[in-house]
């Protein structure tokens, strides 16, 4: 092989390139680690760890007696609870990082003002965050934060903390209000996170109270092919 890396690390490395190149599709049935084994000539534990590994990362899934098969790799959220996306992506054994594009105190215009209930030309605070997922956007946060309940918003690292972090740590919330529309990327949306104009996108109003205060109005931008929301209900029977 001539690599350095422990080869059950090789075999991690083989099988992510056959899932990011597309190669292997969602569904797809993995080669058994018998199989596997042969291929790079280590044991067959090697290549279960290899496996294993990857099915905590989310990559993989297995099915006893049946097989192994590549997962829908989308980022994902709940439409119910409110998460912290860094958390998130971490959970997934995955990297996270996010990039600042506006943090500013600027007027609300008619929209903003509408949806959060203040006068036009009230200030408010603003952030626009790109957020990504082991380097790739998955997230356009366009936020709005009422300055009387998180007056050091602004003040935030946002490389460090996300909007989510400082609004929760400041106003516990109470209340979750959110709006799930499909809307085409547009040039501003399409540059930010690296998709093409036109291409299918999911956006989710989100409006966030503490009590009876309302605190944040945002529009979350995820490219379709990328991301997925999830909601479950339980009910006692």
């Amino acid at each position: 092989m001539g690599s350095t890396l422990p080869r059950y690390l090789q075999i991690q490395q083989h099988l992510l390139e056959k899932i990011h190149n597309g190669d292997w599709a969602p569904g797809y049935q993995i080669p058994p680690e018998e199989r596997l084994a042969e291929e790079f000539g280590v044991s067959r534990m090697t290549a279960n760890k290899a496996i294993r590994d990857l099915v905590q990362q989310g990559y993989l899934s297995r099915h006893p007696g049946v097989g192994t098969f590549v997962t829908d790799s989308k980022a994902e959220s709940s439409l119910v609870e409110v998460h912290n996306i860094a958390e998130e992506v971490k959970a997934r054994g995955h990297d996270y990082a996010s990039e600042i594009l506006i943090a500013e105190a600027r007027k609300a215009d008619d929209e903003v003002s509408m949806r959060m209930g203040v006068r036009i030309g009230t200030r408010v605070f603003h952030t626009l965050i790109v957020h990504r997922e082991n380097g790739v956007p998955i997230q356009l946060e366009d936020r709005y934060v009422d300055p009387r309940q998180v007056p050091h918003y602004l003040d935030t690292d946002f490389t460090r903390q996300t909007p989510n972090e400082v609004l929760v740590a400041a106003c516990p919330i109470s209340d979750v209000e959110h709006v799930v529309e499909a809307v085409a990327a547009d040039d501003y949306i399409a540059e930010h996170l690296d998709i093409s104009h036109g291409q299918p996108c999911l956006r989710l109003i989100r409006r966030t109270w503490s009590g009876d205060r309302l605190i944040s109005y945002a529009r979350l931008v995820h490219p379709g092919d990328r991301y997925k929301l999830r909601s479950s209900l339980h009910t006692e029977r």
